[in-house]
C-alpha cells in the first residue's frame, strides 16, 4: 500500500486522501485499532481521530484517508473520557455534532467509500467498541437511533 502524503491538499470534506470513491455496492464498515496490522479485507482504511496516534508512523499506519473533521470536538471528547457509562449520551451528542457542515461533509465522504466497498474506521482508542469509530460505523450502516 502506498503511504498517504498528509502534507498535501485536503478534499472538500476536510479529509486527506489518496483513495477515490467508486460506484455503489453493499455497505460494509468495520472498526479496528490503528495499532492492529492492516488486513487485505480492510478495504479503504480511514483514521477518524483528530490527533495523530502516539507511537505509530505514517508508514506503519497504512491509511488511505485521515478524516479529522469527522472526529468529535475536543470538548465532547474530554467530557466523555471513554467512560462506558457515558457512551449512550456521547453517541447522541456526537451524532448531533456530525450535522454541522464540515462534519457532515466528512461523514458523507466516508459514506461514499462505504457504498463502494469495505471500509475500516481506525482509532487509537483502547476500547474501539465505545469509540467515535463505533458510532460512525453504526451511523453509516444505518444502525444508529
Amino acid at each position: 500500500m502506498v503511504p498517504l502524503v498528509l502534507a498535501g491538499p485536503q478534499c472538500e470534506a476536510g479529509c486527506m486522501s489518496k483513495a477515490a470513491p467508486k460506484a455503489k455496492a453493499q455497505v460494509h464498515v468495520q472498526v479496528r485499532r490503528i495499532y492492529d496490522d492492516a488486513e487485505p479485507s480492510d478495504g479503504v482504511r480511514v483514521l477518524v481521530d483528530r490527533v495523530w496516534p502516539r507511537g505509530i508512523t505514517k508508514d506503519k499506519a497504512h491509511i488511505d484517508e485521515w478524516c479529522k473533521d469527522v472526529a468529535p470536538s475536543t470538548d465532547l471528547r474530554k467530557w466523555y473520557a471513554h467512560d462506558p457509562d457515558r457512551f449512550d449520551e456521547f453517541s447522541r451528542r456526537y451524532a448531533a455534532e456530525l450535522k454541522a457542515p464540515a462534519q457532515a461533509a466528512a461523514l458523507a465522504r466516508i459514506e461514499e467509500f462505504a457504498h463502494a466497498g469495505n471500509v475500516t474506521l481506525l482509532t487509537a482508542t483502547k476500547d474501539a467498541a465505545i469509540s467515535q469509530a463505533a458510532v460512525l460505523r453504526d451511523l453509516i450502516s444505518g444502525r444508529h437511533h
